[in-house]
């Protein structure tokens, strides 16, 4: 649609209130700060989803691995080095990491609680840049022997530091001829890591793997491979491939299959997420209609005057049509601006608000993360100002073909 400069002329006048058309500029106004609210709020809202699905996925998958090759019957899986080997040639297969994962009780100055132990070799755990990258207190090289690492809210909350020595229980105990007592060893602490994911930072336990299968009683197995792939998004094509590798000796369960309840929750709450916050724009659309409709009925004496000099109906639709699109157009540009400045500052924002209230927006123990994450996604940005701009423009085509159908001789009789 081409508007000529009298009516890019006459589309701007009507936007400038003067004092009798004051509410009429004051509803478009609000229609305005509406849409670009709007905008900014999915936007902000869309990045936040996006970036927290992402921070749970790579830490997830970076700390589980894509894949997990079980025993075919509970109980450990033997003879893995083997396997190992066998899975370690297939093409799409960048690693594979033998671990034990087990449960055991801390004890420490009185007091116990329980932690979920992992246990891999030292090389691997050096070459495993989710760990290796998050040492926070000591170094890399302080994994090994009968050294484990800790998280860093475990080692806060217990206060301990590297050199300190932590006392787990395992939870099967020894039998003895006066019953069953429980088995402890006291392990050295060689390094304290955040991983940025509180469940993992505040329960965990990495030691070496011959320690663990010492503590676990697994001797010559372990509880499971850990395999990573070129491309976890598309495990299938890797699963065919290391079945047959394993000759009907174990099971392959990838993390899509394990944490798919979790992920599709997170998706679900981004669906109604978007839709809930959609319906501010559909709001400040209906108050483009309104506003529009009052400037319409405010102006029929001008569109008379209008159509008697000269003007058609299409002019007098354009007119009216560009005023109500120029709302949506500057206020979706608002909006997009107001989003991406705060998508690319909220963690500093975060702190700063943080600072005034005295109060913890984002707590780890209920986010799981320690930091709010965005990342935005030029594809949903799009999709967000395509339909605010389609919004805007339906909005108006209702109002401005009742301006184009007015009747100049009715409107100049009732002046």
């Amino acid at each position: 649609m081409i508007f000529s400069p009298f009516e890019r002329m006459v589309a701007m006048r009507y936007l400038r209130a003067r004092r009798q058309e004051g509410f009429i500029s004051v509803i478009a106004g609000f229609s305005l700060l509406g849409i670009g609210l709007g905008v900014a709020t999915l936007i902000i809202v869309m990045s936040v989803m996006n970036g927290f699905r992402h921070e749970l996925l790579s830490r997830v998958i970076g700390l589980n691995g894509h894949l997990n090759v079980f025993s075919m019957v509970p109980g450990p899986l033997t003879d893995f080095d083997a396997l190992a080997a066998r899975v370690r040639k297939m093409p799409d297969v960048l690693n594979v990491t033998p671990t034990i994962e087990g449960q055991a009780l801390i004890s420490m100055r009185g007091t116990a609680s329980g932690a979920v132990v992992r246990a891999l070799r030292a090389e691997d755990f050096k070459v495993r840049p989710t760990l290796s990258k998050a040492i926070v207190e000591g170094s890399v090289d302080g994994f090994g022997d009968d050294r484990v690492a800790i998280g860093s809210h475990m080692a806060q909350r217990l206060d301990l530091r590297v050199g300190d020595s932590i006392t787990l229980i395992a939870p099967q105990g020894k039998t003895t001829a006066f019953g069953t007592i429980p088995r402890m060893r006291a392990y050295p602490i060689g390094a304290i890591f955040s991983v940025g994911m509180f469940e993992y930072d505040n329960n965990f336990i990495f030691m070496p793997l011959a320690a663990a299968q010492t503590f676990f009683q697994y001797p010559d197995s372990v509880s499971s491979l850990e395999i990573f792939v070129k491309d976890p998004n598309d495990v299938r094509g890797a699963v065919d491939d290391i079945v047959p590798a394993l000759a009907e000796r174990a099971r392959v369960v990838d993390w899509q299959q394990t944490n798919s309840s979790f992920f599709t929750a997170l998706q679900v709450e981004r669906n109604v997420m978007f839709l809930i916050l959609t319906l501010i724009i559909v709001v400040a659309a209906f108050n483009i209609i309104s506003s529009l409709i009052m400037l319409v009925k405010d102006k029929g004496r001008d569109i008379a005057i209008l159509r008697t000099m000269g003007a058609t109906r299409g002019m007098i639709m354009r007119i009216f049509f560009l005023s109500g699109a120029s709302i949506g157009v500057f206020g979706t540009l608002t909006g997009l601006v107001l989003g991406v400045v705060f998508c690319e500052n909220i963690e500093s924002i975060r702190q700063v608000i943080q600072g005034l209230t005295g109060t913890n927006l984002f707590s780890a123990e209920i986010y799981f993360l320690s930091k709010l994450p965005a990342e935005l996604d030029w594809n949903e940005v799009t999709q967000v100002i395509g339909m605010a701009l389609g919004l805007s423009f339906a909005a108006t085509i209702y109002p401005a073909w009742r301006a184009a159908r007015l009747d100049p001789v009715e409107a100049l009789r009732y002046e």
